[in-house]
């Protein structure tokens, strides 16, 4: 059936045409007139609303054919990121079910996590592992969680092999402390330094154990190798180096007195550890898959490495040609920020002066561009000025290894050059 043509005019006046019907309904032609129909123009503008009235904002449709004054905003986009990481170089072996609790700081806010676990230099076997909120004294804040892999409470896998969990429910907060109870048994991936106070084992069968676990203290990293966060997306940062990163100050340590983690806190954003006390390039090249390349989500690298590999003949050299092929790798995983080499006082093995000869050498390089553009030079804020073989008073701890204060002087420039040029 046909519309009567004044019918017609309403229907299109109502689809949103106000100001070109105006005046022009009643026995208006069903044709529109030409733009350039200067009589149309005239009329248009002779019966144009009065300006003092209110005009309604446009009105926009969503999915639902609902009306809105705006369309909904999309939502954030959430991604799972490391909110902790530590590189597992040696092993540690159990005969017997042992269960471990690990006291780890995490550096991301989420609704979900998981964990991924790393086997030693033999098999291992997880029976069962929890998570929950940690307290003072081994205690638990919250009831532990159960952990699940591929749908099971336990795995059994061959030499150093990564595990990751199924995601869990577990809401965290930045820098939540997290304890993380496993039972295992066979050969455990584990850091080589002592830097985790608050952690434990004790035999038996005791990861669901909602009190204090007791047993012996057990203060190295030990098979869990990752916590991945589920959160908004954003920057993520690994650091690259030796014991300086890992934290090495004494017999007794605590990574969250690392620079790495000390950078962490002042920008807001993960800077999880891939350090190892006594690694030179060529094992971090061999253990890079493992160690780095294997983590979701990050966004820049902060490499500080050398300092091991100096004192041989023709180290500099080797050296460049260690550092170009490791960035040539990280290349397609992240954003390289190289730093120079910190004062050496001493040598624990190569000639000392060849050591200082090939320092100055490849910092040289390295504020030269010969590793990138982007360079953070720790060397210029920890060295005295009349000797730059020597740290600043306070700022070592053996000629080698920084102080606790070393590392927050060298956690300020990170952080500032991060912060500046890295848009953190």
């Amino acid at each position: 059936m046909g519309m009567k043509p004044g019918l017609r005019k309403i229907v299109a006046c109502a689809g949103g045409m106000l100001l070109a019907c105006a005046g022009s309904i009643d026995g208006a032609p069903d044709e529109l007139a030409p733009p350039n129909d200067d009589n149309h123009a005239s009329t248009i503008e002779s019966n144009a609303p009065d300006a003092s009235l209110e005009v309604a904002p446009v009105l926009v449709l969503n999915d639902e054919r609902q009306v809105q004054t705006a369309p909904p905003s999309p939502p954030a986009a959430t991604s799972f990121q490391p909110g902790f990481h530590q590189a597992l170089r040696t092993s540690h072996s159990v005969g017997a079910t042992t269960t471990f609790r690990m006291k780890v700081p995490v550096a991301r806010a989420g609704a979900r996590v998981r964990v991924t676990f790393r086997s030693g230099d033999g098999s291992m076997t997880l029976v069962r592992a929890s998570v929950a909120h940690a307290g003072a004294a081994g205690e638990l804040v919250s009831a532990p969680v159960p952990l699940t892999f591929d749908g099971s409470e336990g795995f059994t896998v061959t030499a150093r092999t990564r595990k990751t969990s199924d995601a869990v429910a577990f809401p965290v907060s930045f820098r939540d402390e997290l304890a993380i109870t496993f039972e295992a048994r066979g050969a455990l991936a584990s850091s080589t330094i002592s830097a985790f106070p608050g952690s434990s084992s004790r035999a038996g069968s005791h990861a669901m154990s909602t009190g204090a676990l007791g047993g012996a203290v057990f203060d190295h990293a030990i098979g869990v190798a990752t916590v991945d966060v589920e959160g908004p997306t954003g920057r993520a940062v690994v650091a690259i180096g030796d014991s300086i990163t890992e934290g090495y100050i004494d017999t007794k340590n605590d990574t969250r007195n690392a620079w790495p983690a000390l950078v962490e806190t002042a920008l807001g954003v993960p800077v999880v550890n891939a350090g190892v006390s006594g690694q030179g390039f060529y094992d971090a090249l061999m253990q890079l898959d493992g160690e780095v390349l294997g983590l979701q989500g990050i966004t820049d690298c902060v490499v500080l490495l050398g300092t091991n590999d100096l004192g041989d003949k023709n180290s500099v050299a080797l050296i460049q040609t260690r550092m170009t092929t490791l960035l040539s790798r990280l290349a397609p995983f992240c954003r390289t920020w190289v730093s120079t080499l910190l004062p050496k006082e001493k040598s624990n093995y190569a000639p000392y002066e060849a050591v200082k000869t090939q320092r100055l050498e490849f910092n040289a390089w390295v504020r030269g561009g010969g590793a990138g553009p982007d360079v953070i030079d720790l060397d210029a804020v920890t060295r005295q000025s009349v000797n730059v073989h020597l740290f600043l008073d306070g700022l070592e701890v053996d000629g080698i290894h920084p102080s606790q204060q070393g590392h927050r002087v060298m956690a300020d420039e990170v952080s500032r050059v991060l912060r500046e040029q890295g848009g953190l």
